[in-house]
């Protein structure tokens, strides 16, 4: 005789017997202010708090859009308006100087680096090509250029040419007469700088040789 009787058994894991499933509760509508049950619902207290998702998506879009045009300007600003190179200095002869421009007339020049011409044994690194919008720099440049004597320069260099500064990314901003004696050093001196007992002014063509 069994101990157990079959029918008494109560296997849990072999059972027929199925769990019913639970029912998904609806999703709990929103209510609208027009809606009269909106105002029988009870009060949340940090609903004040919660940001709506298509006030976030507004947010998004005009945060980065300002942060766009934040990048935008000071990339405008920096490439076009804020000099890389500012205060150098450059000594030489005026070559060439005119006027130019369409609407925007300013100075275009050519100087010729006076160590470049003085130092033999180095190559000849090319004309110091310039623009000015300034009319007292310009004329200063050309008197210095007609008496055929050097001039210091100072100029800053920007990214890009703007019709307003000239056809150049170097900008005179400043122009000083200068001694030949104190531009070279005493080995690189030409022959007629040698005696400074001498008040020597030399002529056009010993200008630029």
């Amino acid at each position: 005789m069994n101990l157990f009787d079959d029918n008494e058994k109560n296997d849990y894991f072999e059972s027929d017997e199925t769990q019913p499933e639970k029912k998904k509760e609806p999703k709990k509508p929103t209510l609208k202010p027009e809606d009269p049950k909106y105002w029988e619902e009870s009060d949340d207290e940090f609903e004040h708090l919660y940001i709506h998702r298509k006030t976030r998506f507004k947010i998004w879009i005009f945060g980065g859009l300002a942060i766009f045009l934040i990048w935008l300007i000071s990339f405008i600003y920096i490439r076009m308006f804020q000099p890389y190179v500012t205060e150098a200095t450059q000594y030489g002869y005026v070559e060439t100087l005119y006027k130019e421009g369409d609407v925007f007339k300013t100075f275009e020049g050519v100087l010729l680096p006076y160590k470049s011409l003085m130092d033999t044994t180095r190559v000849y690194e090319g004309d110091f090509v310039f623009s000015t919008s300034d009319a007292n720099i310009a004329a200063t440049l050309k008197e210095m250029q007609f008496a055929c004597k050097p001039v210091k320069v100072e100029y800053s260099i920007y990214h890009s040419r703007m019709p307003w500064r000239g056809c150049s990314h170097v900008i005179v901003t400043r122009v000083d007469s200068v001694n030949e004696r104190d531009i070279l050093p005493a080995d690189r001196r030409p022959s007629y700088l040698h005696d400074s007992n001498q008040n020597y002014e030399p002529t056009g063509d010993q200008a630029v040789k």
